[in-house]
């Protein structure tokens, strides 16, 4: 990548400011007591595998995990390359969007090393031990979420974001929230993960803590909980001087899950705030984003808030 491409420069409005506003006050918590004591996933290990493989195993429409470096966020190019695998490996999903069409396909991982499938092993772990604590959290059976990721399409991407020459033009990945119930995020030590605070729009760098992963909620957790608990927008500055790597785990439920606030959490006085989805349909939607422009909005919860 080198002189930008205008596919990759972003709309005036949303240009990144080369000055950053550090975020205060977000929590820092040690799970090392309930976590399982011999779980050790060191994402170090992974980025200089993919380096040497990528070319062979580039990703396309039929089968959407393996390595890429074109992927769109809000029908801008985004400065940076992938590499996509699922935890679940083959993952049974729709075979298209259409929500007349029945048939199933299957994702396939072209690439698991054993050391991102020792990795995927030991974060799920700790993602199901969240998911557990926000059930807890909301008056719910600890074990309430465990069904919807039985036959999960959890997915891991290894992000790469080379030095950009023009940082003030382009972003790692455009503004978005997480389509799932939760990220754990796994950066290095460089830092460029932008979140935006809700109550003025001013985009907050989260630097990276040593040793600890970032949560990011999504938007399947956002209507179980109908709107108990937020998805988090946020987007990747990139730098001119520094290439960065990050490796987030996005848990997600079974193609065949229907998304809607749980029966527990509504009532006449907290009605259900969503109509009901597939996840399956809306996943494969949002895939087709990352091949080409849309001439239309992607898919997004809030097109089915009441």
């Amino acid at each position: 990548m080198g002189e930008v491409d205008p596919a990759f420069i972003q709309d005036p409005e949303h240009r990144p400011k080369l000055s950053i506003i550090e975020a205060e006050g977000i929590p820092l918590i040690d799970l090392s007591a309930i976590n399982y004591p011999n779980s050790s996933p060191d994402p170090e290990a992974i980025p200089s595998i993919v380096r040497e493989e990528k070319r062979k195993i580039r990703r396309d429409l039929n089968n959407v995990l393996g390595y890429f470096d074109t992927e769109n966020t809000k029908n801008i190019r985004d400065w940076k390359e992938v590499f996509d695998f699922d935890v679940e490996d083959p993952t049974l999903v729709p075979a298209s969007p259409d929500p007349e069409d029945d048939k199933e396909t299957e994702w396939t991982n072209q690439w698991p090393e054993e050391a991102c499938q020792e990795y995927a092993r030991e974060v799920e772990k700790l993602a199901l031990k969240l998911m557990g604590l926000i059930a807890l959290s909301l008056g719910l059976p600890e074990d309430r979420f465990k069904g919807y990721f039985k036959d999960q399409t959890t997915r891991i991407r290894l992000n790469h974001y080379p030095p950009c020459p023009s940082p003030e033009l382009a972003l790692g990945v455009g503004r978005h929230k997480d389509g799932g119930a939760l990220t754990v995020l796994a950066q290095d030590d460089f830092g460029g993960l932008d979140v935006k605070r809700k109550t003025d729009g001013e985009w907050l760098r989260v630097n990276p803590t040593p040793n600890a992963y970032i949560i990011n909620l999504g938007d399947t957790l956002q209507v179980w909980s109908n709107e108990r608990y937020e998805s988090t927008e946020h987007r990747v500055m990139v730098n001119s001087k520094k290439e960065r790597f990050s490796i987030p785990y996005f848990l997600e439920p079974s193609h065949y899950t229907v998304i809607k606030p749980l029966e527990e959490l509504i009532n006449e006085q907290n009605p259900a705030k969503y109509r009901p989805y597939s996840w399956g349909k809306f996943t494969t939607h949002r895939k087709l984003s990352n091949f080409k422009k849309l001439n239309v909005e992607n898919i997004h919860i809030h097109q089915f808030r009441i």
